[in-house]
């Protein structure tokens, strides 16, 4: 003879299981309040700290590097213009079909680029005045800085 409530018995187990499934999920899930400052790791990747991000954000908000583009050994839309105050860096980039040293004066900085590359300058305005930066073997006019006490 079967007992009369045996068909209830799956049910209470099933019961249980799932009141001992929310009970252990609410006892090991992490707290709230107990927040980390190191990184959260999300899809296997570390996010940044708050401090990076605004690092981040800080370069996101430079202006682009001004480029001198040099087609036929000229600069195509003319000398750039640069100015800054003593202590700022200059940073400019030069994109050439032709071979070339470029040459700031002033400064005595040179660069070599090559056909069809690109070559960055990047140093601080420690002098103050106006100076040129040419195409050294062609003596063609690319960038004039000006500095600023």
């Amino acid at each position: 003879m079967m007992p009369v409530n045996s068909g209830r018995n799956p049910l209470i187990l099933g019961a249980i299981l799932i009141i001992v499934a929310i009970a252990l999920f609410l006892i090991l899930k992490p707290d709230d309040s107990d927040k980390s400052e190191g990184p959260v790791v999300t899809n296997n990747s570390a996010t940044e700290q708050p401090e990076e991000k605004q690092k981040q954000t800080a370069k996101a908000k430079l202006p682009p590097v001004p480029t001198v583009v040099v087609r036929n050994g000229e600069a195509v839309d003319g000398v750039l213009g640069i100015e800054v105050d003593k202590g700022e860096q200059i940073t400019f980039r030069v994109e050439s079909d032709v071979d070339e040293e470029i040459h700031v004066h002033g400064f005595d900085i040179t660069k070599e680029i090559a056909a069809g590359g690109t070559a960055r300058l990047s140093f601080p305005a420690d002098i103050t005045g106006i100076y040129e930066t040419e195409l050294e073997y062609s003596g063609i006019p690319i960038v004039e800085l000006q500095i600023n006490p």
